[in-house]
């Protein structure tokens, strides 16, 4: 009776038991596929945005490092403020408007020296005013940005906090200094 009854208990395989042996490794096998093929995908895709190979080459937790300094990085670039480009570029311009200006007020024989005086003297205003909102627009913005809170999903490690805070700390101020022809 004993080995019928052995034969009776090989073949009666409890769900939970079919489940640990046959089902749950087939799982974690299609998960660790999912998470392989995901990784793959994310590291074509920091390789591409980066311009930079040599993250092909790197394994898994290498690459997600680089992967979260790139995103990092491209978060503080999206947070800053519009970079200082266009206002640089108009100040550069008004400059050269102003020094045409001056050029032709001088080449003009019938030009009054007080009127040349007067136009030169408002430019001069308005570009020290321009000037001026700049600089305020600038501290209210890196005022506002030091005062942002640092994200929830901050892990607390230092590198965490290393990035954001130099992420936020204020530029030095530009010193004021510029050549002008009045």
């Amino acid at each position: 009776m004993a080995p019928q009854q052995n034969s009776n208990q090989t073949a009666f395989v409890s769900k939970t038991q079919h489940y640990l042996k046959v089902k749950k490794p087939l799982l974690e096998r299609q998960r660790r596929a999912r998470m392989n093929k995901c990784l793959d995908t994310l590291k074509t895709l920091v390789a591409e945005f980066q311009g930079d190979d040599a993250i092909l080459r790197m394994d898994k937790a290498e690459m997600l490092e680089a992967a979260l300094v790139f995103m990092r990085k491209e978060v503080v670039k999206q947070q800053a403020p519009v970079s200082p480009l266009p206002m640089d570029s108009f100040k550069n311009g008004y400059m050269n408007a102003v020094s045409e200006i001056s050029r032709v007020m001088a080449c003009t024989p019938a030009m009054s020296v007080d009127v040349g005086k007067t136009v030169m003297t408002h430019l001069g205003v308005e570009f020290q005013r321009m000037l001026q909102a700049d600089q305020h627009q600038q501290q209210a913005t890196q005022l506002e940005s030091a005062s942002r809170p640092l994200s929830p999903a901050s892990s607390g490690y230092h590198s965490d906090t290393e990035e954001s805070e130099a992420a936020v700390s204020p530029k030095p101020a530009q010193s004021s200094s510029m050549w002008r022809p009045w």
